[in-house]
Order: C-alpha cells, then sequence, then structure tokens
C-alpha cells in the first residue's frame, strides 16, 4: 500500500511569515548614557558624546532607539542619532520588540499579496519565536479580501479562522 500525502496534493497554500524575517540582529540603542546622569540632556555634551560614539558597530543591524530612564528626552534627539545609523539595516523607536513589530509592518506592506488570491492559506503558527502577533493579526487582515479560506497553525490540523 502506497502511503500519500494528501496535504501535499492539496490546494492549501502555506504562509510562514518566519521567513519574511531577514535573520539579522537587533540591539537597543539605550540614549540614557548620552544624557547627564541619565537624565539631563544638555545639547553640547550630547553631541560631543553623539561626535565621538562608535557608530559603525551598528552596521548590518537593526537598532531600537529607547531611554531606559524616565527623562525627557527631545525629539531632536532621537533624529540626530537616527542621523547617525546609516549603516543600521532598519531603525525604530522604542524597545526591541517594537523594533521588530515595525521590521515586520515594513515586509507585510511590501507583500505581494496577489498569490493569495481565491486560495486557501494556512497561516504557520508553530515553532518561531521571532514572528510577533501584530504580523498574524496584519497578515489576517490582508488575506481575508482575497483568500478564499484562512486557516492558523499547520496544514494537516489547522484551525478555521475566515472563508469567504
Amino acid at each position: 500500500m502506497e502511503i500519500v500525502n494528501r496535504v501535499q496534493q492539496s490546494d492549501i497554500l502555506v504562509y510562514n511569515l518566519s521567513s519574511l524575517w531577514d535573520g539579522a540582529p537587533v540591539v537597543e540603542l539605550d540614549l540614557a548614557p548620552f544624557l547627564e546622569a541619565g537624565l539631563v540632556l544638555r545639547e553640547k555634551n550630547f553631541r560631543r558624546m553623539v561626535n565621538e560614539h562608535a557608530w559603525a558597530r551598528y552596521a548590518g543591524k537593526h537598532v531600537a532607539l529607547c531611554c531606559t530612564t524616565d527623562a525627557i528626552v527631545p525629539t531632536w534627539a532621537y533624529l540626530l542619532i537616527a542621523s547617525r545609523l546609516g549603516q543600521a539595516r532598519s531603525v525604530a523607536a522604542g524597545r526591541r520588540a517594537d523594533a521588530v513589530d515595525t521590521y515586520f509592518a515594513r515586509a507585510l506592506e511590501q507583500e505581494d499579496w496577489s498569490r493569495f488570491q481565491n486560495r486557501i492559506v494556512v497561516i504557520k503558527g508553530c515553532g518561531s519565536d521571532v514572528v510577533p502577533r501584530s504580523a498574524y493579526v496584519t497578515a489576517m487582515r490582508k488575506l481575508m479580501p482575497i483568500a478564499r479560506k484562512v486557516m492558523y497553525g499547520e496544514p494537516c490540523s489547522a484551525v478555521p479562522l475566515y472563508r469567504r
């Protein structure tokens, strides 16, 4: 008796969100060390420290700009720091999770959704620790108007979510 993989022969298209991730490291760049006592921004000292900072260490990485103290940091300070991160793969305001969310939001906006037109789609949901929930929600919202059916999980044991 021949074993037949019916899932592989089916019309189901698996959408693996983790395949959008480029694998580059995500680092947080804390502005607190650029501030006096971690709390006060004195422009002259701030600009001096920015000029002396080793910016090359962020090349090829996703950078999250944050301030881990309760300092009130003006927006221009974040912009000045961002202007020095030209070699970074991406820059986002916030913590590590915010940088990952921003990355996936951009990737999902650039996705070619037409390949899912009138298809049965399973959003692969197991085995990824990098994909944020927001990416799954965005993918669902993008698939609903075009896919025939959307499920979550694995093709052999998917949870049905939407049917047109």
